[in-house]
C-alpha cells in the first residue's frame, strides 16, 4: 500500500500547524539512512515518525528504532504501516517537553543516533536539544529547510553564520549531505530541504565549561549590528576596560562583530574571562 493510499484508508487530515510533509519515495528514504550511517548495531531515536515512510526503512536497516510523534491522528496509520516491525517502538510524545532521563529509559541507555525529518518550526530546538544534553547521542541527522542547511553549516564571515552554526560547532561537527526538491514531499511545501549531518564531539573542548561558552556565542549575535565588545558589555555586564583588555588577550580585534569570530575564538575568550 502506498503512501497516499495508507493515508485515504485511515482518513488521515494533514495539520497545517505541525508542518506535515511526508516522504514516499524509498530511493531517497534510503538514501538519507545512508547519510545517517545508521547500521545494524545502532538504535535510532527518530523524531517525528510522520506517516511511517523513514520509520520502516530504518527498521530493516538499525538493530532498534525508537519513534516519536506528537500527532495522536496519526496512531492509526502507524500501526498499520509498521505492523509486524518488532524493532521499532512507537512513543506518541513530545521529545521536547521530555527529560533524558526518560528518553534513555526507551533507548535502554544506549548510545543512539537520531534521524529526523523534522518540522521546520522545531528544527534548531530540536537539534540542540539533543546536541547540549547528556544523552549519548552519537549523531544527529535531519531533513531541514535549505537555508537552514546553509546556516548549520556556514563559515564565520558569511551572512549565513550565526548562533546556531556557533551553537553546533562547540558540540560537533555538520555537514550537508544532500539538496532535496520541494517536489519529493506530499503535500508540496513551499520551500526545497536539504540533509544535514551533525557528528558529535564530546572531546572537542573537554574540560571546558560549554554553558558559558554558550552563553557567549549567543551574546555574539545579540544584535548584528552592534560590535561584539558592545554585545558582551551589554550582556554580562563587563567593565568596558576589562572586555576589551580580554578580547586583546585573545586577538580579537575590538571592532570585531559576531559573525567574524570562529568558534576557536569564544573557547579563548571564556577562558580568559573565568580568570578574571
Amino acid at each position: 500500500m502506498d503512501l497516499k493510499e495508507l493515508l485515504i484508508k485511515h482518513n488521515f487530515r494533514f495539520n497545517k500547524a505541525l508542518g506535515q510533509n511526508f516522504i514516499s519515495d524509498v530511493n531517497l528514504l534510503d538514501a538519507i539512512i545512508g547519510d545517517s550511517g545508521v547500521s545494524e548495531d545502532d538504535t535510532v531515536v527518530e523524531i517525528g515518525a510522520g506517516a511511517g515512510t523513514l520509520t520502516q526503512r530504518l527498521s530493516l536497516k538499525a538493530k532498534r528504532v525508537v519513534a516519536f510523534e506528537v500527532d495522536e491522528n496519526l496512531k492509526a496509520v502507524l500501526q498499520d504501516g509498521l505492523n509486524g516491525l518488532e524493532n521499532v517502538t512507537l512513543v506518541f510524545k513530545d521529545v521536547l517537553r521530555m527529560r533524558d532521563a526518560e528518553i534513555a529509559e526507551l533507548t535502554d541507555g544506549v548510545p543512539f543516533k537520531v534521524v529526523a525529518n523534522l518540522p521546520y518550526y522545531v528544527t534548531t530546538d530540536m537539534v540542540m536539544r539533543f546536541l547540549e544534553s547528556r544523552l549519548d547521542v552519537s549523531s544527529v541527522t535531519v531533513m531541514v529547510q535549505r537555508e537552514v542547511a546553509d546556516r548549520f553549516t556556514a563559515l564565520p564571515a558569511t551572512p549565513e553564520y550565526g548562533a546556531i552554526t556557533m551553537g553546533i560547532n562547540i558540540r560537533g561537527n555538520a555537514k550537508k549531505m544532500r539538496d532535496v526538491p520541494r517536489t519529493v514531499f506530499y503535500p508540496v511545501p513551499n520551500v526545497d530541504s536539504a540533509v544535514v549531518r551533525i557528528d558529535t564531539d564530546k572531546n572537542k573542548f573537554d574540560g571546558e565549561n560549554l554553558p558559558f561558552i554558550s552563553a557567549l556565542a549567543k551574546t555574539a549575535f545579540r544584535m548584528r549590528r552592534k560590535t561584539f565588545v558592545n554585545n558582551l558589555t551589554a550582556t554580562f555586564k563587563v567593565e568596558r576596560a576589562e572586555a576589551e583588555a580580554a578580547l586583546a588577550a585573545c586577538g580579537i580585534q575590538l571592532m570585531a562583530r559576531g559573525e567574524t569570530l570562529h568558534v576557536d575564538d569564544i573557547v579563548r575568550l571564556s577562558r580568559v574571562l573565568k580568570q578574571k
